[in-house]
């Protein structure tokens, strides 16, 4: 029995992508470098240019949105709402959702659990050091998770790059 766990692990890293064990070891990396932040280690971040506006990011993820036919599915702000029950302002904090929904039905045909990281969200979220934009690392579920079928790693390829996109226009104020 003691082999068993050893011969399951090989089999697992044996259907991973190439690259898996190195985008481990860059999460496991992030992990150690936020002082043991798993959601720093499973996220990518951009602080936002000085003077870049609310609405220049907004304007800049709608613009990749229409540019990568992905559909707005979603806003939540969460400063608006705080606010609006304590009577007190908050900082800045909205949440953004964002689906392709080919990519979501494949994705979630090639694994059901995928379901969980749906829709793609995309955060502003004010600091002491100004406006941040945070997302998931899709390079987990790229990297990874098994080998995916080249439809499916294509489409969700596409995906990563509209929400790098969106993260670096954001952060410039480029729309």
């Amino acid at each position: 029995m003691l082999g068993l766990p050893g011969c399951t692990t090989v089999a697992v890293v044996a259907n991973t992508p190439a690259g898996a064990g190195a985008e481990a070891g860059r999460m496991l990396s992030r992990w150690v470098d936020s002082g043991g932040d798993v959601a720093a280690a499973a996220s990518w971040s951009r602080k936002v240019k000085a003077g870049v506006t609310i609405t220049e990011i907004e304007e800049a993820f709608a613009g990749v949105a229409v540019e990568d036919n992905v559909r707005p599915v979603g806003e939540l702000s969460v400063s608006s709402e705080l606010a609006a029950r304590s009577g007190k302002n908050e900082r800045f904090l909205k949440v953004y959702s964002y689906c392709d929904p080919a990519t979501a039905r494949l994705m979630v045909d090639f694994s059901p659990a995928m379901a969980a990281f749906l829709p793609c969200r995309i955060t502003v979220v004010e600091q002491a050091d100004g406006l941040w934009i945070y997302t998931m690392n899709m390079d987990m579920l790229i990297k990874m998770g098994r080998t995916m079928p080249p439809a499916v790693s294509d489409a969700v390829g596409r995906v990563r790059g509209t929400l790098l996109k969106m993260l670096d226009r954001g952060a410039a104020g480029e729309f």
